[in-house]
């Protein structure tokens, strides 16, 4: 095919996405049945299923068992804000994640004991295999899913102290700062890495999304004097939400 020539099912495709991005097909409006694109482009079924595909792939229609194909509608993204730290005396998780005080969101959290992946072990630069405990949370805002969140922190480090549970304890709830400065270890850098992927069907059904469709992924880990003390995994849906970045210069 010469360079720059489109195969027909991604021009088809291409028009129909003009007319959802135009409005002339708007949200909920059935798209067009495959008969219907088959006759108007002239052409064959197969043409007109891959172009439905990509819409799909697009995350542009959905399908709707025993209905048909249907625009979806397309809310404009919001910002997950992330800044450097603030000692704040509400220094919860859902503000350590998302800290533009005009939010109000809420989170559910469970922690438990698990044996560091290869991926954990080097993060945290141990052994895979020992132990860490694993705390995932799901972050909502106004009631709809926001972001998904895992830490680990090495139970080498955190294991027979106060700290050891994130969200219990006389600190639960306080933050990688505030709980690591409680047992002696002042953390004083912190690196991040964003990223995109397919979301998992598992984290896609918790963020009332579409398996498959994209999401941003933050990589964060929390250092003490260079040792990691605490490594994160952020996902958000990349149809809804961007990540914005506040950074305070010094």
């Amino acid at each position: 095919m010469p360079f720059g020539e489109q195969p027909a099912y991604l021009r088809v495709a291409g028009d129909l996405r003009q007319k959802i991005i135009g409005g002339a097909l708007p949200p909920h409006t059935r798209l067009p049945s495959q008969a219907r694109i088959r006759a108007e482009y002239g052409v064959s079924d197969t043409v007109a299923l891959e172009a439905r595909k990509v819409l799909m792939a697009e995350g542009l229609v959905e399908g709707r068992s025993g209905s048909g194909t249907y625009v979806r509608e397309h809310p404009v993204p919001r910002s997950v804000v992330r800044s450097g730290f603030r000692a704040l005396g509400d220094s919860t998780p859902f503000r350590q994640e998302q800290s533009d005080e005009d939010v109000k969101g809420t989170w559910e959290s469970r922690s438990e004991q698990e044996d560091a992946s290869p991926l954990t072990a080097e993060r945290l630069r141990i052994e895979p295999g020992e132990r860490v405990m694993r705390t995932r949370y799901l972050f909502r805002v106004d009631g709809e899913p926001v972001m998904l969140s895992t830490s680990w922190e090495p139970l080498s480090l955190t294991g027979r102290t106060p700290v050891v549970l994130p969200e219990d304890g006389p600190l639960g709830g306080k933050g990688v700062v505030e709980r690591m400065a409680a047992i002696d270890v002042v953390v004083d850098n912190v690196a991040e890495e964003v990223g995109a992927r397919p979301g998992l069907a598992e984290e896609m059904i918790d963020l009332g999304g579409v398996p498959g469709h994209s999401v941003l992924v933050v990589t964060r880990t929390f250092f003490a004097g260079g040792s990691p003390v605490e490594t994160a995994e952020v996902v958000v849906p990349a149809d809804r939400f961007r990540v914005s970045y506040h950074m305070p210069v010094k």
